[in-house]
């Protein structure tokens, strides 16, 4: 008798995932495929959405032809996906422009004139998504202000899994959950709210329709079905934001417990089961279920900061390491592990690509503070590594405030593969990290979510059953007290140099002067 196994797949910020577990949860075949980011110029972030569908199609492929020859069942397929993309799609169903995503800060001065005005307070308090350049609310803002013709040749804007799912079943549908993240959901009704859409210059129709994340597709397009070797009747459920089935995939759903990701970027959630929101405006609150709301709030700058560490100043090493098939981050990790916690003094602020929360500024700027004559390039490093981690725990306050104390921490996403980055996250929040026997979490979310959807799990719930923790990190006393006496310099320095950046954000580049 086969058994049965399912995929879930997560559309991620440089690669797509598909990831195949059996009924028990257990990962069994594994398959990424990797894009690049596209800065064409300052602030601007843009991926090719082409590259990304056929990066799912590839990534599913691979993993259902190893399921073929193993003798398993495929059941279905559940999506995870990055937030706060958008796609302006034009009447014929194709790309008027590239995928914006998150990172992308052109919109900033919309983003910050909604936030000043008392209709952007009301609305941040309906769809519980911060106004930030990253959502999808000032993007359009952005482009009918800028780019008039654009905007009124756009019959529909969409993030990607919207794009993908349109591309396999021809239909404009969007979860609950991605809707959330878009400044233009309201999380209490569940539906669009219609001040966001009347301050963007749109109508719901400009949009997908909203569903719930167990919202299943079949009849897929025969082409893509043959590629795939699948019939076209295969379910495929629409799932949820990565961030909200991290915390399922992670067992994440008990008060007090948090879900800290650090991948490309960083996030710490909580589950609840109402949604709420914070009069300053620091964290968001998403859509998991009608039943399950995720709070917490997003980092811009997370394993991308290390990624750029690593490519500016570990550049002959790297070569070195990559042409011997070794990892260089092994060697980042035995150098920063050589620095005491605290760097010796040296601080980081991390804001590489601006920052979202607590501080929701895309002109926030990286800088390295108290370098000293004895500071080494592996201080330099470590101080990084804690200013990564400092960010994280000042999201933490903010959602404490709001939520109350996190109690216990689950950790996934890229960071979990240094033991290193993951003590220091216990020392910071002196409390227990544990890590599950997949580091990906949202993948597994999705799988979850997606067992459930067809019935091969009856509550949600019961996903606590089927994930198990593989390690666990006690927090270190006086590495704590060292952190916590850095993180007051550290949380004092922001409101300090805040105009500073705001300054510094305004000046153009000389080597890209305006074309007249």
């Amino acid at each position: 008798m086969k058994q049965q196994a399912i995929i879930g797949i997560d559309i991620g910020t440089t690669s797509t995932k598909a990831v195949a577990f059996s009924a028990d949860a257990k990962p069994l075949f594994r398959y990424a495929v990797e894009y690049p980011i596209d800065n064409p110029e300052p602030q601007h972030a843009e991926q090719d959405p082409a590259l990304i569908f056929d990066a799912v199609i590839a990534s599913l492929k691979n993993v259902i032809r190893l399921l073929s020859s193993s003798g398993y069942t495929l059941e279905g397929v559940c999506f995870s996906s990055a937030m706060h993309s958008l796609i302006a799609m034009g009447k014929d169903g194709k790309p008027l422009s590239n995928c914006i995503i998150w990172a992308d800060a052109r919109s900033a001065a919309q983003a910050a004139n909604l936030k000043r005005s008392v209709i952007g307070h009301d609305i941040y308090l309906h769809t519980g998504t911060p106004l930030h350049p990253m959502s999808p609310l000032p993007k359009i803002c952005w482009l009918r202000e800028v780019q008039p013709q654009l905007f009124n040749q756009t019959a529909k804007f969409i993030g990607i899994k919207e794009y993908v799912f349109y591309r396999l079943f021809g239909e404009y549908k969007v979860d609950y959950s991605i809707a959330s993240a878009t400044g233009l959901f309201n999380i209490f009704t569940l539906g669009w709210h219609q001040d966001a859409l009347e301050m963007a210059g749109i109508t719901a129709a400009q949009l997908a329709e909203p569903v719930h994340p167990g919202y299943t597709f079949r009849n897929m397009d025969a082409v893509f079905a043959q590629q795939l070797g699948i019939p076209n009747n295969l379910p495929f459920v629409v799932g949820a934001s990565d961030g909200c089935l991290a915390n399922l995939g992670s067992d994440a759903v008990c008060e007090g417990d948090a879900v800290v990701t650090i991948g490309t970027s960083g996030a710490i959630r909580i589950t609840a089961d109402k949604p709420a929101t914070d009069l300053k405006e620091r964290i968001f609150s998403y859509v998991l279920s009608p039943e399950k709301y995720v709070l917490g709030g997003a980092v811009n700058n997370g394993g991308i900061v290390l990624q750029w560490f690593k490519d500016n100043f570990y550049g002959a090493e790297a070569k070195a390491a990559k042409e011997k098939e070794e990892d260089i981050f092994e060697l980042l990790n035995t150098e920063a592990a050589a620095v005491k916690p605290g760097s010796d003094g040296l601080l980081f602020l991390p804001y590489l690509l601006g920052e979202r929360s607590p501080h929701w500024n895309a002109a926030a700027r990286a800088c390295f503070i108290g370098v000293h004559y004895t500071h080494t390039r592996a201080h330099f490093l470590r101080a990084l590594m804690e200013g990564i981690i400092f960010g994280v725990y000042s999201v933490g306050v903010a959602l404490e405030q709001t939520m109350g104390p996190v109690k216990r921490i689950f950790a996934n996403g890229g960071f979990t593969h240094s033991d290193l980055w993951v003590q220091m996250l216990a020392d910071m929040f002196q409390v227990k990290v544990y890590l599950t026997e997949t580091s990906e979490g949202s993948a597994l979310g999705a799988a979850i979510l997606g067992m459930h959807t067809l019935g091969m799990l009856e509550k949600l719930e019961d996903a606590g059953k089927l994930i198990k923790v593989q390690k666990t990190f006690t927090p270190n006393p006086q590495a704590h007290l060292i952190y916590r006496q850095n993180y007051a310099l550290f949380e004092a320095l922001y409101p300090k140099l805040e105009s500073s950046f705001n300054q510094l954000s305004s000046v153009k580049s000389i080597n890209k002067p305006d074309v007249v």
